[in-house]
C-alpha cells in the first residue's frame, strides 16, 4: 500500500490562474487546491523546485496571490506546487477557497 504524501486533504476546483517562475508569466487553471499546495495545469515548462508565483482568481472575481515551488511536473499536463511563506490572510483565504469551491 502506497502512502499518501499530501498532509492536507484536497478540493477539487476548476479556477483560473497566472503563475510566473523565472523564466516568464503564463495563462493556467488550477484543478485542485489544499492548505499546502495545489496542481497548476499549464501547458508552461518548469524546473522541480523552481520557485513560482500564482494568482488564482476565485468565483467572486478576486485574486489570491501566493508563493511557492514546484513540487511534481507532468510535461504538457502541468505541477503540483507547494505553498511557503503563507501569511495568516493567505490560509484564511485558502480555508475560504477550499470551503466554497472557489
Amino acid at each position: 500500500m502506497t502512502e499518501d504524501r499530501r498532509r492536507n486533504q484536497r478540493q477539487k476546483v476548476l479556477l483560473e490562474a497566472r503563475w510566473a517562475s523565472l523564466s516568464k508569466r503564463h495563462e493556467a487553471r488550477v484543478d485542485d487546491v489544499s492548505l499546502s499546495g495545489c496542481f497548476v495545469n499549464t501547458y508552461g515548462p518548469v524546473e522541480i523546485g523552481e520557485p513560482v508565483s500564482l494568482s488564482i482568481r476565485r468565483h467572486s472575481g478576486e485574486w489570491l496571490a501566493v508563493r511557492g515551488y514546484v513540487a511534481t511536473y507532468q510535461h504538457g499536463v502541468g505541477f503540483g506546487m507547494a505553498f511557503t511563506d503563507l501569511t495568516e490572510e493567505n490560509e484564511k483565504a485558502l480555508v475560504d477557497l477550499i470551503a466554497s469551491g472557489g
